[in-house]
């Protein structure tokens, strides 16, 4: 049987969601759990992308495949009382053996949270910290330029060499609540730290760094070396997943 796991993660003490040898992972602790549960016979988590060391999810997805048999309840039940404490599956589905968690993903939404107030510690790892104010009206004028079918070969690291750097940002947004800024980008799929090197380019424009026109020539130059930062990790979610 194949069921179509939601759950959320805090990325903190994580090194990321792929499986890596010597390191903590998300990978690894849900498949050291679902083989347990599988009578001990190996399976595997296959979720909608990976995210990076120190992101984190409300609503990451995977499907696996379970050979006993099992309710959704059960399945959700058994893994919550087996997983740690920084994961939490929220909701199970039975669905089609030929349903595919990362092919078949239709819109993701990643958000990123920065504050520009006072130094919260008590939120030093779920909010980036920046501590300054920016000029929100120049990065809401340049988050609207990221928007459709774009190379973002500029916005991923040059040591990452992909045959198609294309991506289609569908809807792109910048909303503030008091001193915490959230920035929304909604896309079929992101390359990797694209979403944090698109935040990393709109806080040098929220400096006044960098002009708020600079977005269209950044991608059109296809070149990652335009001195912009990635921004850090602790920002980042994961928000929802659509099929």
């Amino acid at each position: 049987m194949r069921f179509l796991i939601t759950f959320s993660y805090d990325g903190t003490n994580f090194n990321g969601f792929e499986s890596q040898i010597g390191y903590r992972t998300f990978e690894d602790e849900i498949n050291k759990v679902l083989k347990y549960i599988n009578n001990d016979s190996s399976t595997h988590i296959v979720a909608s992308g990976r995210t990076d060391k120190g992101v984190h999810a409300n609503n990451q997805v995977g499907h696996v495949d379970i050979n006993v048999n099992i309710t959704e309840y059960k399945l959700k039940s058994a893994m919550n009382s087996l997983l740690p404490n920084d994961i939490h599956v929220k909701k199970v589905k039975l669905v089609d053996n030929d349903f595919h968690a990362r092919y078949m993903v239709k819109e993701k939404v990643y958000i990123y949270k920065l504050n520009m107030g006072e130094y919260n510690p008590c939120e030093r790892n779920y909010v980036y910290q920046f501590n300054k104010k920016l000029d929100i009206d120049s990065m809401n004028y340049a988050i609207k330029d990221f928007i459709g079918v774009h190379n973002f070969k500029s916005f991923t690291p040059n040591k990452d060499k992909k045959n198609n750097y294309e991506r289609e940002i569908k809807d792109a947004y910048i909303e503030v609540n008091n001193d915490i800024v959230i920035f929304t980008f909604i896309g079929k799929g992101f390359i990797k730290y694209q979403v944090r090197n698109m935040v990393g380019l709109l806080i040098q424009i929220g400096l006044h760094k960098k002009d708020k026109t600079v977005v269209a020539e950044i991608l059109n130059n296809q070149d990652r070396s335009q001195g912009f930062r990635t921004a850090h990790p602790e920002g980042l979610y994961l928000e929802s997943v659509k099929y």
